[in-house]
C-alpha cells in the first residue's frame, strides 16, 4: 500500500507531498454522472458494488494518493431509527425533527453493521479490487450531525439548533451524546473493514462561537477521538467557516486538522507548532480557472509550509461539479512535482 499520506498524517518523512481531494469520487466524474442518471445518492451510497465504483473512478483516474469511501454522513440517521432522504437541490431532509427530551430518549441504539452494512462492505470491495492506494473513511461530526437533525434540513440561521442549545443545554448534550457513541461504532466499523484513515466532518460548527465549542462541543470530540484510539488510524478533523475555532481544534489530539480556504495554513502553523499535520486548503473555485491561474493558486499553498513536512494538500472544500476532470489531473500532477522537487 502506497503509505504517502498515512506517514504525512503521522509526521513521518515522505518522498513528496501526499494529495486527495474531497469528493474526489462524485458528481464531476462521467461514470458517477452516468450512474446518478439511473439511481438516487441514497441507492449508490447503499449499494456496496456501485459504492466501490463511484470510489475507484478517480482512484484509476488520478494519482491521489487515497480514495475516499462514497457515502453520506447522514447514512447513520436510519440506524437511529430517523426518517430521511436527500434530496436534489436540497440535501438531507428530515421530516420529523429532534427536538424535545422524549424524541432524543427515543433514538434507537446504533448498531453500524446491522444498519449500515454497506459502508463497510464498500471499503473492502475496494480493498481487494485496489491494493496499492489506501482508502479514507469518514463520519459527520456530532454537532454537524445534530444540527441537521434539530434543523431538519440545512439551514442558514440554525435558529432551532441554537434555542434548543441555550434554553436546553442538558437536551442537546444528550443528543451529542448519543450521536458520540454512534459516531464512534460507524467509524470503528470502517477501520475494521480497512480504512487506513479517518475524516470527520465538522460542516456546520463554525456557527458556534468559541466559548459554546468548549463547552458543548469539544468533550464530545474528546471522547470520541479517545473511542477510535484503539483502532490506531490517524483521524483527520474538518472544520469549515470556523477559522476562530482552528486553534482550540488543533488542540484536540486528532492526527490533522483540515482548513478551508479562507484560513491561512502558514498562520496556523506558526500558532500550533508542527505536532499536528495540516490538510488543505486550496479554494474549489480555482479548478474553474485556466491551468495557468490553478497552478498559481496551487503554488500560493504550497508556499504557506515551506517545508512541506506534516502537509497533506487538499481543496479547502468538495470538487465542484462544475470542474474540468483534466484540471484536477493538473493539480495531482503538480503538488507532486513540486513537492518532489523541494524535497
Amino acid at each position: 500500500m502506497r503509505r504517502r499520506l498515512i506517514d504525512a498524517l503521522e509526521g513521518q518523512p515522505v518522498d513528496t507531498i501526499p494529495i486527495w481531494l474531497m469528493r474526489q469520487a462524485g458528481r464531476y466524474l462521467p461514470g458517477y454522472r452516468a450512474l446518478r442518471a439511473r439511481h438516487s445518492i441514497l441507492e449508490i451510497a447503499r449499494t456496496p458494488d456501485l459504492a466501490c465504483e463511484v470510489t475507484l473512478e478517480p482512484v484509476r483516474r488520478f494519482d491521489v494518493d487515497a480514495a475516499v469511501v462514497f457515502a453520506d454522513i447522514t447514512l447513520p440517521f436510519a440506524g437511529l431509527g430517523v426518517d430521511f432522504s436527500i434530496d436534489p437541490g436540497v440535501g438531507p431532509v428530515i421530516p420529523r425533527p429532534i427536538r424535545t427530551a422524549a424524541q432524543v430518549e427515543a433514538l434507537r441504539p446504533f448498531d453500524a453493521r446491522a444498519s449500515v452494512p454497506f459502508v463497510g462492505q464498500a471499503i473492502e470491495r475496494y480493498r481487494a479490487a485496489e491494493h496499492d492506494r489506501p482508502i479514507i473513511g469518514f463520519a459527520g461530526a456530532p454537532f454537524t450531525l445534530a444540527s441537521y437533525l434539530i434543523e431538519g434540513g440545512p439551514s442558514r440561521e440554525y435558529a432551532e439548533t441554537k434555542r434548543l442549545l441555550y434554553a436546553e443545554p442538558r437536551t442537546f448534550d444528550r443528543l451529542l451524546d448519543r450521536l458520540t457513541e454512534a459516531t464512534i461504532d460507524y467509524l470503528a466499523r470502517q477501520a475494521e473493514a480497512g480504512a487506513a484513515a479517518l475524516q470527520l466532518f465538522d460542516t456546520w460548527v463554525g456557527t458556534l462561537g468559541l466559548r459554546r465549542y468548549e463547552r458543548h462541543v469539544v468533550p464530545f470530540l474528546e471522547r470520541l477521538r479517545d473511542g477510535l484510539a484503539p483502532w490506531k488510524r490517524p483521524v483527520i478533523y474538518f472544520a469549515t467557516g470556523a477559522s476562530h475555532l482552528l486553534e482550540r481544534a488543533g488542540r484536540l489530539g486528532f492526527a490533522a486538522l483540515g482548513v478551508d480556504w479562507r484560513e491561512s495554513l502558514g498562520r496556523l502553523r506558526r500558532r500550533l507548532g508542527d505536532g499536528v499535520t495540516l490538510q488543505g486548503n486550496l479554494d474549489p473555485g480555482a479548478l474553474l480557472a485556466g491551468r495557468a491561474t490553478l497552478e498559481a493558486e496551487a503554488r500560493a499553498v504550497l508556499a504557506e509550509i515551506p517545508d512541506h513536512d506534516r502537509h497533506v494538500f487538499n481543496l479547502g472544500h468538495g470538487v465542484l461539479p462544475a470542474t474540468d476532470p483534466e484540471r484536477v489531473n493538473a493539480l495531482v500532477e503538480l503538488v507532486h512535482e513540486e513537492g518532489t522537487a523541494r524535497r
